[in-house]
């Protein structure tokens, strides 16, 4: 296990989720409701946190697990020591861009969580990786994964992505991506995907249900909190099992047909959209789909 050599405390994990590149300052948070500043609440002043250096965590050449989060790490350097290292945790910290990483030709797991990175680049040496996890950053796209065949998982969530590009190469392989809360408007570039079996795209601006006719494999799609009028286009989709579009503008209790013929379907989320409203939501869920085990978050009684 990778430590870290100060004598310094290690700080308590933050989860910053919520936080984005403009999130408000300290002035904004303290004000209420109609705008104007809350006296009760406290003056503070939020300090950045300062980088440390790699030279000042020691690493294990034999250590195939290699944990560095929180570290306050503010520069990927000194990595080549880990000759044996299958997966890198470097999430939490204050990575600016993905570099230094050519040696580590071993790795089967790469965690970029949550850092302050901006572009996906310098990873074409990690033939080997199957899961890569570049989520809560700053990237804009999806770019520079020409080389990782073998990927299995790509995690982009909570970015500033706008486009679904540049994933014709992977093929064979990736049955899980996650796009979640990012600035997507249309369902394109999945057509490579044939091994598709998970695909998150909740959160989003998307308006239409397309591009997913070479997406066979399915089992479950998520395109919750999006701007979808219409259920269409996925009845070809017979593997599915689990299908979330709550948060959307789903009128019509017709749409439903287009399940039908996913005759593994157990659960869906359609919560807060306007056909919620009809007093036997419920009901006509269960009757238009009786294959279905859990209708939102309640599981159905029999």
């Amino acid at each position: 296990m990778a430590t870290l050599s100060v004598g310094e405390p290690q700080e308590m994990e933050v989860d910053r989720k919520g936080e984005s590149e403009e999130s408000g300052d300290d002035e904004t948070k303290r004000k209420s409701i109609n705008g104007e500043v809350d006296p009760n609440q406290p003056h503070t002043t939020v300090q950045e946190e300062s980088p440390v250096e790699m030279d000042t965590i020691t690493l294990d050449p034999e250590e195939e697990d290699v944990d560095l989060v929180h570290c306050r790490i503010g520069k990927i350097a000194g990595l080549q020591v880990l000759r044996k290292a299958k997966t890198l945790s470097l999430r939490q910290n204050l990575i600016k861009t993905i570099e230094n990483l050519e040696t580590l030709v071993t790795l089967k797991e790469l965690d970029l969580y949550d850092n302050q990175i901006r572009k996906l680049e310098n990873l074409q040496t990690l033939t080997e990786l199957d899961q890569l996890d570049v989520s809560f950053n700053l990237l804009r796209k999806v770019e520079g994964l020409e080389r990782l065949t073998g990927l299995k998982k790509l995690f982009l969530l909570h970015n500033k992505i706008s486009h679904i590009a540049n994933l014709d190469h992977l093929t064979g392989y990736v049955v899980f991506l996650s796009l979640q809360s990012n600035r997507i408007t249309k369902m394109e570039g999945l057509q490579g995907l044939v091994n598709l079996k998970e695909l998150y795209l909740s959160h989003n601006g998307i308006e239409v249900i397309e591009g997913l006719e070479n997406n066979k494999r399915l089992t479950t799609l998520d395109i919750a909190a999006n701007r979808v009028k219409k259920i269409e286009n996925i009845s070809h989709l017979t593997d599915l099992q689990e299908f979330w579009m709550n948060d959307n503008q789903l009128e019509n209790w017709s749409d439903l047909d287009e399940l039908k013929s996913s005759k593994a379907l157990e659960t869906v989320y359609l919560e807060r959209n306007p056909l919620q409203k009809d007093p036997q939501y419920r009901r006509k869920i269960m009757l238009a789909l009786p294959t279905v085990r859990q209708i939102d978050a309640t599981f159905i009684r029999f």
